[in-house]
């Protein structure tokens, strides 16, 4: 964590789509979730911005972020445990001005003082439904670049099915994509589109400067707009300059829980692996676990193993969190296991998630079909 400091702030919005997850965001939201075994979703987030040299970042929580508040602790593994700027986590009701927020407007108008006293000139705005390894600096430099007053990271990638088939009745719920004219700057943004094929898809992720983003959010706050996309940006293309960046790394966005399991298999193909986490460092909680050990005549193979497991039996073409123990003759294949869950002797698994603290010693055989099975935290099967 070396890069020179840039005149940027970030803020996170870690619920972001929770609701397209429920059976994981049950007792967690998004941000928390594990993602490529000892990692979560935001640590990819916040291991982006440090790289770039962001020190001043805020997570707005809305709800179940018990869970990331234990992830993150201090922030010490990302270097944001400081006494000016840092990590800055905003939980409902911690202010008489903070409240649980529906939509980014409400949001980020409860932090209107906060952002007044700060003095980076920027802000990044990200959601947190997506990983990637995500250059910010380069971002920023092509901002600086077009003279945008906003500018959107954006994919060239296909709706995913799930939102195709969306039904939005809250904040979270909604995707947009973006229209450009022949200068490359947004002509039209459209909210929850049916479109088919390839289409330049919002990755959710915005850079404003400060003053104007003030600016843009007091007004919405009084005239009780909600959505920052739709409500501020989109009716005001004509005279803001918003422009697009488009990124072209590694990335893996959620949209349910077919879509989750998916992302962390493609993981297990070496040539995925490198290119999300060769670009630049991802950090985590850093834990001092023992290492995993494999007892016996273990058979493990094409697998993504944190540490502390205890390994007895087969596991094949599996990710396996923290502390998770397989015992002597179980077979595992397909499968993604948080950490501390137990799995008993001669038990068979395919194609499961296995959530956090889950025992699987009664039922000796679960396997899922092309949507995975799902075993709760802290159930016993």
């Amino acid at each position: 964590m070396v890069k020179s400091q840039i005149d940027a702030l970030g803020i996170i919005f870690p619920n972001s789509y929770d609701n397209q997850v429920p059976a994981l965001c049950n007792e967690r939201l998004m941000a928390s979730i594990p993602f490529a075994s000892r990692y979560r979703m935001i640590d990819f987030i916040l291991s982006g911005m440090v790289n770039c040299g962001i020190e001043n970042i805020s997570v707005l929580v809305r709800k179940n972020y018990h869970s990331l508040m234990r992830h993150l602790g201090s922030a010490r593994s990302w270097d944001l445990s400081r006494k000016n700027g840092g990590l800055n986590i905003v939980p409902p009701f911690a202010e008489k001005t903070v409240k649980v927020y529906n939509g980014r407007v409400e949001a980020l108008a409860s932090i209107i003082e906060f952002l007044k006293v700060q003095k980076e000139k920027y802000v990044f705005i990200s959601d947190a439904n997506i990983v990637s390894n995500f250059n910010y600096e380069a971002m920023l430099d092509a901002h600086k670049a077009s003279g945008a007053d906003v500018t959107i990271a954006y994919r060239e990638e296909e709706i995913p099915e799930t939102f195709m088939n969306l039904q939005a009745t809250v904040s979270t719920d909604l995707y947009y994509t973006l229209r450009f004219d022949a200068d490359g700057r947004v002509e039209h943004i459209h909210t929850n589109p049916k479109s088919q094929g390839i289409q330049n898809f919002s990755m959710n992720l915005y850079l404003i400067e400060r003053e104007l983003l003030i600016e843009k959010i007091l007004h919405a706050y009084a005239h009780g707009y909600m959505y920052f996309e739709r409500d501020i940006l989109a009716p005001q293309l004509d005279t803001l300059k918003v422009h697009g960046f488009k990124y072209e790394g590694y990335t893996a966005r959620i949209t349910d829980i077919v879509s989750y399991y998916k992302e962390n298999m493609r993981l297990l193909d070496d040539e995925n692996l490198d290119a999300l986490f060769s670009p630049a460092p991802v950090y985590t909680r850093v834990r001092d676990d023992n290492p995993t050990r494999y007892i016996g005549n273990p058979q493990v193979k094409n697998c993504m193993v944190a540490d502390g497991c205890v390994i007895e039996g087969t596991v094949e073409n599996s990710i396996l969190g923290r502390n998770v123990v397989i015992g002597k003759g179980a077979v595992i294949k397909n499968c993604i296991i948080f950490s501390g869950s137990k799995i008993a002797a001669n038990a068979v698994l395919e194609n499961v998630i296995i959530d956090k603290d889950a025992k699987v010693e009664k039922l000796k055989e679960l396997k899922g079909t092309d949507e995975p099975l799902y075993v709760r935290e802290g159930d016993t099967v």
